[in-house]
């Protein structure tokens, strides 16, 4: 028997939230000649050592860089645009530390790579150890037991007889040797000393952004023992010859972080990879699997100097001197951060090819449709954020700036968009490229900071992040990659709801 119409109450979905986010830059201008591009071209003009040497920049000058301040929250991405360029020619003081991280120079990054070192393939000089040990001890990160574990370094003569005798890689500063890392095998080709040296690289710089974000927000919610799973999103292929790639340094960041009721597991989809674990940590929380997941992303040593050639052709530093590293932690709904919007992901499917045009109709238009939005109703675009210093003058033009004009043709020929708007696109609804080029960091996530807390200021209401990746640099495809997320404010009255500054 009916017992009369009733009305159905609906439920808003709720959806995993951005609980807390860092960055960190570590400046590093000595490993430049490690980097991929750099090492190949040296090994062929051993003599451009001395040209390089001469257009590597201070570390005062890495820190008073715009680029870099804003990547670490002291400036917002916007104030770029006013900002006379060349940025690098910027000077004045400019602070290490940001509300989301650091700038750590090169003497304590070789102390932290010591420290991230399990297998005793790093040594120190002695008297080196001595200062970084005091530096790192007054370091709000380091406790002075841990800084213990740096040993008492090792007499110049060992370090050097390690080089020429073992293959050990050298370090150096000031243009002396300070140390070296060795060979994890003679004969495995997979545990070369360059090869360990960036695996070692992405673990430090990582765990040193995730050490930021657990200070940052530290509270009974959020600490290294509620972390639960840990995704990492670098480049780095870690194993050895028969499992190359293989390696877990999501859990070897983990333990250095001090998670220790954590797991974790490396997600590898080159560039697309920070939104890939995004997304993926979003799914794990939503299921109810993890309440806390991390996803992190350390430094490619391999990118450093990539575009090297281009900026000695201009006479202007190279750029491309820092590891940037990220850590983003998600949590379910606590009606106060900035939800993933899980139920209009965006998605590169095999059968949209390659072209620019249909790559963002994958991952913007496909996506809004689902919430019955236009393009002009995302209030800002993360794409590509590459520093446009950087790839300038190598040839490779502006990225994020080509992807906004891409997206914003697309508004127009939907009828969203005036075709007079679509220049000023980039402005209006797009970002100034601020990240170093190293890789995966780039994609769309080093924004992510600055949204959410221009999101819980009340400033800004929506915002897409699209990551894109390059599978054909395997040599097994030749497809695209990408994925894209919506990051929305909660609703205005969450006044009555508590936040994790709370405590």
């Amino acid at each position: 028997m009916c017992a009369g119409p009733h009305v159905v109450k609906l439920v808003p979905m709720r959806f995993p939230v951005i609980k807390a986010v860092s960055y960190a830059l570590a400046h590093t201008p000595n490993l430049v000649r490690y980097g991929s591009k750099p090492e190949r071209e040296l090994r062929k003009e051993p003599s451009m050592i001395e040209q390089i040497d001469r257009h590597l920049r201070t570390y005062e000058e890495a820190v008073a860089y715009p680029p870099n301040q804003v990547f670490i929250g002291n400036m917002p991405p916007e104030a770029l645009w006013d900002t006379a360029r060349p940025w690098w020619k910027q000077t004045g003081a400019a602070l290490r530390f940001g509300p989301y991280g650091e700038i750590m120079p090169e003497d304590e990054l070789l102390g932290l790579l010591r420290l991230a070192d399990e297998f005793d393939l790093i040594w120190l000089e002695q008297s080196f150890v001595e200062q970084v040990a005091e530096k790192l001890a007054g370091h709000p990160l380091f406790h002075p037991d841990e800084v213990k574990r740096l040993g008492a370094g090792h007499a110049p003569e060992a370090i050097q007889a390690r080089v020429t005798q073992e293959g050990a890689l050298p370090f150096y500063l000031d243009g002396q040797i300070v140390g070296c890392i060795a060979p994890g095998h003679d004969e495995d080709p997979f545990l070369t000393p360059t090869i360990l040296l960036e695996n070692l690289a992405c673990k430090a710089t990582g765990v040193l952004a995730m050490r930021w974000l657990l200070q940052a927000y530290h509270c009974d919610q959020i600490n290294p023992l509620t972390i639960e799973y840990v995704i990492n999103t670098g480049e780095e292929a870690v194993g050895d010859r028969y499992q190359r790639g293989a390696g877990n340094l999501a859990k070897a960041m983990a333990e250095l972080a001090g998670c220790r009721n954590s797991t974790g597991s490396d997600l590898k989809a080159f560039c697309c990879g920070p939104i890939h674990g995004v997304i993926v940590a979003g799914g794990l929380v939503q299921s109810g699997i993890f309440q806390q997941v991390l996803v992190v992303g350390g430094g490619a040593l391999g990118k450093l100097g990539m575009k090297f050639r281009g900026h000695l052709a201009h006479d202007m530093p190279i750029l491309e001197d820092v590891l940037g590293s990220f850590a983003i932690l998600i949590g379910p709904d606590d009606g106060f951060n900035p939800v993933i919007r899980l139920d209009a992901i965006g998605k590169h499917d095999i059968r949209y090819g390659g072209s620019a045009q249909a790559i963002a109709q994958a991952l913007v238009v496909e996506p809004l449709s689902k919430l019955g939005r236009t393009i002009p109703e995302v209030e800002r675009y993360a794409v590509e954020l590459h520093n446009p210093e950087v790839t300038e003058p190598a040839g490779s033009g502006n990225v994020p700036q080509h992807n906004y004009r891409v997206i914003a043709g697309l508004a127009a020929l939907r009828k969203e968009l005036p075709r007079d708007a679509v220049n000023s696109f980039e402005r209006t609804h797009g970002l100034p490229g601020f990240s170093p080029t190293q890789g995966h960091v780039p994609s769309a996530v080093p924004y992510l900071g600055h949204a959410r807390d221009a999101m819980l200021s009340g400033s800004l209401r929506s915002a897409m992040f699209i990551g894109k990746g390059s599978l054909f640099l395997g040599k097994m495809t030749n497809l695209a990659d990408g994925m894209s997320f919506i990051l929305e404010a909660q609703a205005p009255d969450t006044s009555h709801r508590r936040s994790d500054h709370d405590d």
